[in-house]
């Protein structure tokens, strides 16, 4: 498995606050949901055709 990439994000509060309620909502930790979203929005735009990233239904925090 590859080794992840780290960065900074730099985010309005209140929409990390959102983030945040939205993730424990589905049982995630906050990095998790965003790397979610992520993945969701590349496969949606027809992006996300590299064997590494997983579907956005299989993907664990």
């Amino acid at each position: 498995m590859a080794k992840k990439k780290s960065f900074v994000l730099r985010i309005d509060p209140e929409m990390y606050k959102k983030l945040e309620k939205w993730a424990v909502d589905e049982f995630r930790s906050t990095n998790g949901q965003i790397e979610w979203i992520l993945n969701k929005a590349l496969n949606d735009a027809g992006r996300k055709k590299d064997k590494g990233l997983k579907d956005t239904d299989t993907l664990e925090e």
